[in-house]
């Protein structure tokens, strides 16, 4: 196991065990036999890692495997760390930034209302909205493939760094997207159908006053508002996949689609895009950082990398 395989595994633990002390702390019912199908996902994916790793080489499916199991795991528990501290958030913040977004210029009703009316246009950006998982996954499979397959891991990492940056500061201040502040014209919301609505923005207002009760993987809700997380995997899948030629620019067009939908489509507020970019920043800097070749000493005395397989993001 290499160093950044086992920064990842114990990323995961630290995030299972601050669930399980979240969990037993708010008396919080679960669903057990979904996150033990899980569990064994996870396992089952952990068990190929090893088995390509040492019984059968391929480093490739090997990598492609851990990977895999990572983001499983990193997802369910950190769905559930973000549910968990529902009762310890700060005061919401949504009018605070619907009126940064007045100041920029920006009116969301307004992206709605043209959105309503060039329905070829929002049906791009809501194709383009959802291929953010899609996107991460197939990135993960081609960063495998390559011959410096840690780089995938690293992504992992970036991915992961991204998603707990968001967490921390939306727990400090929440908040849901402009759609959880304006209601839309009668005449603009029968014409607008956004990837996320109303009833949506009604549902994480909900969870936020009462908290949450029943946690299970298949009912978790993207909850942060701002930062905007999609933007942030959009920002970090286009920085890793900028190295690959047949796959630049592709990308970045389908990731400034992704970054223009954020506020249409997503429902969020400008600034909470614009937020993303330093978060992104952060997380691809600190993975960078984490999977950089470390130099201990040698037995005569001089200094050697470690993990040389390790490249830099």
């Amino acid at each position: 196991m290499t160093r950044l395989e086992r920064l990842l595994l114990l990323l995961v633990l630290a995030l299972m065990a601050a669930d399980i002390a979240g969990v037993l702390a708010l008396g919080v019912g679960i669903d057990g036999p979904a996150y033990g199908r899980v569990a064994l996902l996870v396992a089952a994916l952990l068990a190929g890692a090893v088995f390509y790793r040492t019984v059968r080489p391929a480093p490739p499916l090997a990598a492609m495997l851990a990977g895999c199991a990572f983001l499983c795991a990193f997802s369910a528990a950190g769905a559930m760390l973000n549910y968990l501290l529902l009762p310890v958030a700060g005061p919401r913040i949504d009018a605070m930034l619907a009126g940064w977004d007045r100041a920029l210029g920006f009116s969301w009703p307004m992206a709605a209302a043209w959105a309503a009316d060039h329905r070829l246009a929002a049906a791009i950006l809501l194709l383009a909205y959802g291929t953010m998982l899609p996107q991460v996954a197939l990135l993960l499979l081609v960063l495998a493939r390559r011959p410096q397959n840690q780089r995938a891991h690293t992504f992992c990492l970036a991915i992961a760094l991204g998603a707990l940056f968001c967490v921390a500061i939306w727990t400090l201040r929440p908040s849901f997207g402009a759609f959880s502040v304006y209601v839309l014209d009668p005449a603009v919301a029968s014409r607008f159908h956004p990837a996320l609505g109303p009833d949506y923005a009604r549902a994480l207002t909900a969870l936020l006053a009462q908290g949450p009760s029943f946690l299970s993987p298949g009912e978790m809700k993207g909850l942060i508002g701002f930062p905007s997380y999609h933007v942030v995997m959009a920002l970090i899948v286009t920085r890793f996949a900028w190295p690959l030629r047949a796959l630049r620019w592709p990308v970045l067009v389908l990731n400034l689609l992704v970054v223009i939908s954020a506020p249409v489509e997503g429902g969020h507020h400008l600034v909470d895009v614009l937020a993303a970019f330093p978060v992104a920043w952060a997380a691809l800097a600190l993975a960078r950082r984490a999977a950089a070749p470390s130099r201990t000493p040698d037995l005569a005395g001089g200094i050697r990398p470690a993990d040389a397989a390790l490249p830099a993001a």
